[in-house]
């Protein structure tokens, strides 16, 4: 009973370091500015560095993903705590960084309207994974930089890493965490449909994280 209660714990703490909406309060707080009112109207690093420019967006993104791996690693708190069985650490990682992820497009802190949850994925993904999650942030930047895209290189990145698990060289300790990765690429690709769409249609907004600027253009 006693390990259930801190499964509970820990998955609602997970969930509410997800939801720290830090966009949001980065833009309030700093600069004024809600990015939800700006850019593509999302509460992410993506949007973050469009609206207000690298520095904000570096650290959007760097909190972003501290979000997913801080969640991921409450189920190694917990085994080292002898709470939860060691044996079963990448199921908990995956449960609490799930978690985290929801809280990321869904955060209770406002009104349930975040960003699409890549970062944090990523975060996610450092802690279960680290290798592969490695070479997924390489073949990001590569997509990245080649169509200026992000949105096109977080759904390529997001699905290299489940089929990367396939191969010999990363197989991971239980086939759980393949599918986990399949159904995870599926989410990104849900909270990225308006972006399909705009890719189809040739629209989508091109992004260079790289110029320090800001455009508040809707």
């Amino acid at each position: 009973m006693l390990s259930i209660l801190f499964i509970v714990l820990g998955a609602i703490a997970a969930y509410l370091i997800g939801s720290f909406p830090t966009a949001v309060w980065l833009g309030e707080g700093y600069y004024g500015i809600d990015v939800r009112h700006y850019g593509s109207g999302n509460a992410g690093a993506t949007n973050t560095f469009r609206v207000l420019g690298k520095k904000a967006g570096t650290i959007v993104m760097l909190l972003d993903i501290t979000k997913g791996f801080t969640a991921a690693q409450l189920a190694s708190i917990l085994a080292l705590m002898g709470w939860v069985n060691a044996d079963f650490l990448t199921f908990y990682k995956l449960i609490f960084g799930i978690l985290a992820i929801v809280g990321h497009i869904f955060p209770i802190y406002t009104n349930f309207k975040g960003g699409k949850g890549v970062a944090t994925l990523l975060g996610m993904a450092l802690a279960i994974e680290p290798e592969v999650a490695l070479v997924c942030i390489g073949i990001f930047f590569v997509v990245l930089l080649a169509s200026r895209y992000v949105s096109l290189g977080s759904m390529i990145a997001a699905l290299a890493f489940p089929l990367l698990l396939l191969l010999p060289r990363f197989s991971p300790d239980t086939p759980l965490l393949i599918i986990f990765g399949f159904a995870l690429f599926a989410v990104v690709v849900l909270t990225h449909q308006k972006n399909i769409r705009r890719l189809i249609h040739g629209e989508e907004n091109k992004t260079y994280l790289l110029r320090n600027r800001r455009n508040r253009d809707h």
